[in-house]
């Protein structure tokens, strides 16, 4: 195998996959990147078994091949090359190694056979729909800091993609929950998706979709199976095992009959959540809203440091009441928000909350309030 690419390239490629490998690994294939050279392209793929990116670029290929190299080594080798250097990469089978040349520098890197890399069998992934890149990441950003890390309620771990109905539309639903808060995202159903199955995308997939995004314009490929889902970013394409698991029916926690309203100016309510939540104590974070006619109190108690109050404007016209949430959760909810106002309906000190942009009906939040 003989190959030439230009860095910028090389490294863009190879950012792209090698952060799927895990740094640990028991077996030893896993922390390599395969790679192929033909057609005047290289083409990188790296899997940890439940998740795939495959990636290619433009290169100068003097001999076909594959191999597999150390994938954080190479990144970093290639990282650490000066701006605008040809990339020299030179592989013979039998000797199992692989040489990296840019001017000067010559790296000799040990390789395992790609006979042993084991492949992501996509199998038949029957229901495909394409959707603008700026949608998905706004489906992913406004629930993805809902996703349970608890290990234990695995079908929590998370983002489950379901079509759905709401007053007679057909809509496209992103959830996700951690038992404390809920983030519920939606869109017009593209076409394609009526009939997919609800699935559960892993967190470690949603991650890497996500940084995928930030360098996409164009739409985004997405097929999928009852146990399986891809995604094709140009010339990127990330291939996950779906949680095998029953998302549990979110809809019985969204509230209906909240009848006190409160409304808020989002950024100056996040900036004195903030404020005051400096004070409480590390592990419950809580703070205090009370509400009266016109007006919030945010208010926070530590038996180590002290107390915090900071009153703001809001409108609010029901019955006064004292409500505790945890000061993360509100900031986590009020950074999604991107319009000026930020609008909760209130049931009582005990129930659910339901958060929402104030101009923006596509997004809603459930919090679960705390003692305090």
């Amino acid at each position: 195998m003989k190959l030439t690419i230009e860095r910028a390239q090389l490294l863009r490629t190879l950012g792209h996959v090698q952060s799927v490998v895990e740094r640990r690994n028991t077996i030893a294939i896993l922390s390599n990147v395969l790679i192929k050279a033909g057609d005047g392209k290289l083409a990188l793929s790296a899997t940890d078994m439940d998740l795939e990116i495959a990636g290619s670029a433009p290169a100068q290929v003097g001999g076909n091949g594959t191999t597999t190299a150390p994938a954080h080594t190479l990144y970093d080798i290639v990282r650490k090359l000066p701006e605008g250097a040809q990339v020299e990469v030179t592989a013979s089978g039998d000797k199992g190694s692989m040489t990296v040349r840019a001017g000067r520098s010559v790296f000799s890197l040990a390789c395992l056979p790609p006979e042993d890399y084991p492949l992501m069998a996509s199998g038949d992934l029957p229901y495909a729909f394409t959707l603008a890149a700026a949608d998905l990441k706004r489906l992913i950003d406004r629930t993805r800091f809902a996703i349970s890390t608890e290990e234990t309620r695995y079908y929590l771990n998370g983002i489950y993609l379901h079509a759905a109905k709401s007053e007679g539309v057909a809509l496209l639903r992103a959830v996700a929950t951690d038992g404390h808060r809920l983030a519920r995202m939606e869109l017009p159903l593209p076409e394609g998706a009526s009939g997919m199955p609800g699935v559960i995308v892993p967190r470690k997939a949603v991650m890497e979709l996500r940084k995928l995004l930030d360098e996409v314009t164009e739409d985004v490929t997405i097929s999928l199976s009852e146990t399986k889902i891809r995604f094709v970013l140009g010339d990127t394409v990330l291939t996950s095992k779906l949680i095998d698991g029953t998302f549990p029916d979110y809809d019985r926690v969204i509230p209906t009959g909240n009848d006190k309203v409160l409304e808020v100016v989002c950024k100056d309510f996040a900036a004195a959540v903030d404020r005051v939540s400096t004070i409480s104590t590390e592990k419950s974070r809580a703070v205090k809203l009370s509400l009266e006619r016109g007006s919030l109190t945010l208010s926070a108690t530590s038996p180590e440091n002290g107390t915090a109050s900071e009153e703001i404007e809001a409108r609010y016209t029901a019955a006064p009441i004292e409500i505790g949430f945890n000061s993360r959760y509100l900031l986590d909810i009020a950074q999604q928000i991107e319009g000026e106002g930020a609008r909760f309906a209130i049931a009582d000190a005990a129930s659910p909350t339901l958060v929402r942009d104030s101009t923006d009906t596509s997004a809603l939040y459930v919090l679960m309030p705390m003692r305090v």
